[in-house]
């Protein structure tokens, strides 16, 4: 196919594909789904080889949310059960954190429901870095915390902070219809305030709430433009208690094909599997490995997400590798111009993620909807799970978190 050999020769040399291009990938049609995951994924290993990053998230605060993001389980007026809670203490995030590190993690995305940080929840914030650096050599920390005002985000990157995650979502001329408490533009300041302090910016969107490929195309290369060094991708996860709980748009051949899409338009970018994953891709996700570089290990903000040892063998079986903490994210001409380990400007490690938030959810801080800032599925789907027709809703596959953070079970990690 010609579009094909086209954006690989231009993913290989980091060069944009047009606006035409980039929607003639999403209007492939399901034959040619492996021809287009054969495509990109070529250009996933000229910069990424077969390497594959774990990133943990911690919900710090869940729920009571004054926001009103559509997609949101956290959402002023969710009637969705998850946990509430307020600020776990240091020590308590800390804790919840080395699940996810012992499982393989990477980066910790540490995430708090809210507009955005107070001062003194940035102190809170700081000092959960501290605890969680101190224990853990190596480790990087995302925060995820909302709009950030003048110097916050200098302040985090001081505390030890290596990156931060605030998604975009949608594209800007739909994102009015998901959200009215805040803008677009509020949004694109907080990932410039990021950037311009030295963190490694990470943002991303939410597929599946609706919006046209035209909407997708237009938020991705809005995101290009902002150039973050992680862009996670999550797929609705339609949460009973939220408006869009009936939005149930995608297929696996979708989710692949998007996953594609961003890939070509942003080539040498941690692109990262956030919330959603197992819910939409189920038995493909594998397939996935071969477009993103990255995922979420265990479970999201508010919904559980697929078992530990179950992400860590896919990885294996599939042909893939753990990317380990001594190994650079992202490709050298970007870590070296970011400065350290693959964080974005001067960030000493954060090659940054997907976000340490991103994952879907339904956090305050840009990540998805519904559930937690990824949310997911269970660990474990019913032995008789229903065969889903296009569109079907698969319920079956989404659980309300109710154990590590703000719990005293264990995490899955």
């Amino acid at each position: 196919m010609d579009l094909l050999n086209t954006l690989v020769d231009k993913g290989l040399r980091r060069e944009l594909p047009t606006r035409e291009e980039a929607l003639a990938v999403l209007a492939t049609s399901d034959d040619d789904v492996l021809d287009v995951v054969a495509a990109a994924g070529r250009v996933r290993r000229q910069w990424f080889g077969r390497r594959v990053k774990l990133n943990y998230l911690v919900n710090l605060k869940s729920g009571l949310c004054p926001e009103d993001c559509s997609y949101c389980s956290q959402r002023l007026g969710s009637t969705a059960g998850i946990l509430k809670y307020t600020w776990l203490k240091p020590e308590e995030a800390s804790q919840a954190a080395a699940a996810g590190l012992a499982g393989g993690a990477k980066r910790v995305c540490l995430v708090a429901s809210g507009r955005g940080p107070t001062d003194r929840d940035v102190d809170r914030v700081a000092g959960t870095i501290k605890a969680i650096k101190d224990q853990n050599e190596g480790v990087e920390v995302c925060a995820c915390l909302g709009l950030l005002s003048d110097g916050q985000a200098e302040r985090l990157r001081e505390a030890g902070a290596d990156a931060y995650n605030h998604n975009l979502n949608t594209s800007e001329g739909t994102y009015g219809e998901i959200t009215t408490t805040h803008t677009y533009a509020d949004r694109v300041d907080t990932v410039q305030k990021a950037h311009a302090a030295g963190l490694s910016a990470c943002s991303g969107l939410i597929a599946g709430m609706g919006e046209s490929d035209e909407d997708l195309v237009d938020v991705v290369f809005s995101l290009r433009e902002l150039d973050p060094d992680s862009v996670p991708v999550n797929f609705l996860i339609p949460v009973e208690g939220t408006p869009l709980a009936k939005e149930w748009n995608l297929t696996p051949q979708r989710c692949l094909r998007i996953l594609a899409m961003v890939r070509f338009v942003c080539p040498d970018v941690e692109v990262r599997i956030a919330g959603g994953r197992e819910v939409h891709l189920r038995t493909m996700q594998p397939l996935a490995l071969h477009l993103a570089n990255s995922i979420f290990l265990g479970d999201y903000l508010t919904t559980e997400g697929q078992a530990g040892k179950a992400d860590l063998e896919m990885i294996a079986d599939a042909g893939f590798e753990v990317e380990g903490t001594e190994q650079v994210t992202l490709p050298e001409h970007r870590a070296t111009a970011a400065g350290g380990c693959g964080s974005h400007e001067g960030g000493g490690c954060g090659a940054h993620e997907d976000s340490g938030c991103g994952a879907h959810g339904d956090t305050g801080c840009g990540s998805h909807a519904g559930g937690g800032v990824c949310g997911s599925a269970p660990t474990s789907a019913p032995a008789a799970a229903p065969v889903a027709a296009v569109g079907e809703a698969r319920t079956d596959l989404v659980a309300v978190r109710r154990r590590g953070a703000g719990t005293d079970l264990a995490p899955n990690a």
